[in-house]
């Protein structure tokens, strides 16, 4: 038989060389497969468990979070829960602010105020337009507080009372660049505003008790 007959009975691979290139490029497949996995195993997923969410987030984006965009009784339940406890939680309650005779409910409105103060110092962010936001968040949630739990002008002056108070002699220094910045006020101003207000809760008090909706202090 010639080498050209020889040519013409296998015109297609013979069986068993294509059964021995199928099974070499099967097994190539195999290892590239199984080199892949390693790298996709250590590849990061889309999804984050729920309970480590707080703690991949920034420390400032969640002091925001918790002053801003936090209700009171949001931020008071974070607050009990120490819920991240890598921030400053602790608070002076309303001991450095003025008299509350008739225990106006204003102590979560103050643990959000100090709790902006120190956190904001401690992430080196405590600027002028810094402590004006947090003193302005600290109004709203007096003011809230006055509101939510049924109390009425009386409150709310004492209120206006808390927040003048703050602004006058808030934040360190009564000399504050701040102070002097703030709307052309100077400090002494700021005390005569202060003053007024203290002025306008002490009417608004007698007014009350005149008309016997507050009790008369000793």
């Amino acid at each position: 038989m010639s080498s050209l007959a020889v040519f013409s009975l296998y015109p297609h691979p013979h069986p068993i060389s294509s059964h021995l290139i199928h099974h070499q490029q099967l097994s190539r497949m195999k290892f590239s497969i199984l080199a892949l996995l390693p790298v996709a195993l250590a590849l990061p997923t889309t999804e984050q468990p729920t309970g480590t969410l707080t703690t991949r987030q920034s420390a400032t984006t969640i002091t925001d979070q918790l002053i801003f965009s936090s209700t009171l009784p949001q931020f008071t339940a974070r607050r009990n829960a120490r819920n991240p406890s890598n921030l400053d939680w602790s608070s002076d309650g309303c001991s450095n602010s003025p008299d509350n005779p008739f225990g106006f409910p204003f102590t979560p409105a103050c643990h959000r105020h100090d709790f902006g103060y120190r956190n904001y110092k401690a992430q080196s962010r405590f600027t002028d337009a810094n402590r004006l936001r947090i003193d302005d968040k600290f109004k709203a949630d007096l003011k809230y507080q006055c509101s939510s739990n049924g109390h009425g002008s009386v409150c709310n002056g004492l209120a206006d009372v808390y927040y003048s108070a703050v602004r006058a002699f808030g934040g360190g220094s009564k000399k504050r660049e701040a102070d002097l910045a703030e709307l052309d006020l100077t400090h002494e101003e700021l005390v005569a505003i202060y003053e007024e207000k203290v002025a306008i809760y002490n009417a608004l008090v007698k007014e009350a008790q005149e008309k016997g909706e507050l009790w008369t202090l000793d």
